[in-house]
């Protein structure tokens, strides 16, 4: 990366990173702290100002890696492999900050560490397809052949995200409300919160796919069967 781009990439950090301290800031000294009959004061319900940002940056970070495999397959260009391997990994930490918050806030209001409601779920199962992609992706040695069989698993992996979104509307259950109303000051550290994580995931995306272009040895376009050919 030349020296002027590497300088507005550390820019681009030092925003993040001051957005998160007025984030957080605005987190414990605007916000109000959730109240309940029977735990009394909830200081956990914090989690959710991290919890719902993340999970909503999850499925941008999962749209990332699909829009990646669409365009590897049909474009047949290492670029857009690169995108996509770079997205699935964020997605895979994203949804891992999601269920390690929505874990804390479930023992602390529910009594449960994990509760199998259909969102819960569908949230593992997405997890786990993205921890699978990150393991998979290396084991392939024949760079055309990974490209083509990581862009159809992200491809079909992505069709989780909807069922994830949906799954509180088509299959309720008590401890998933379809929606919730909150205090104009909730909703604006609600809102607040979704700029400093939506510039993470972002950034992290743009870091890791600029590591990966920087790293790519063979930028040479092979005919569509040759992704199939078995490796000599």
């Amino acid at each position: 990366m030349p020296a002027k781009a590497r300088r507005r990439f550390g820019l681009y950090w030092v925003v993040v990173a001051a957005a998160f301290a007025a984030t957080i800031t605005m987190l414990f000294v605007y916000t109000p702290t959730a109240f309940d009959e029977t735990l009394g004061p909830l200081p956990i319900q914090k989690m959710f100002y991290v919890h719902l940002p993340s999970a909503i940056n999850t499925f941008l970070a999962c749209l990332v890696a699909f829009i990646g495999g669409i365009g590897y397959l049909w474009h047949r260009r290492l670029v857009w492999d690169d995108l996509s391997a770079a997205a699935a990994k964020v997605a895979a930490l994203m949804c891992t900050v999601v269920l390690v918050t929505g874990m804390i806030w479930a023992k602390k209001a529910w009594g449960m560490w994990w509760v199998w409601t259909p969102r819960m779920t569908f949230s593992l199962l997405l997890w786990l397809l993205y921890v699978v992609y990150l393991v998979i992706r290396p084991s392939i040695e024949s760079q055309q052949r990974r490209a083509m069989v990581c862009a159809v698993y992200a491809v079909a992996a992505f069709l989780d995200v909807p069922l994830v979104y949906l799954s509180v509307r088509l299959m309720p259950a008590p401890y998933h409300p379809v929606s919730v109303s909150l205090d104009p000051s909730m909703r604006w550290t609600l809102a607040a919160w979704f700029v400093p994580m939506t510039l993470l995931t972002i950034g992290l995306i743009k870091a890791d796919f600029i590591r990966k272009r920087a790293n790519r040895k063979d930028e040479s376009e092979l005919p569509p069967e040759t992704p199939w050919t078995a490796p000599s």
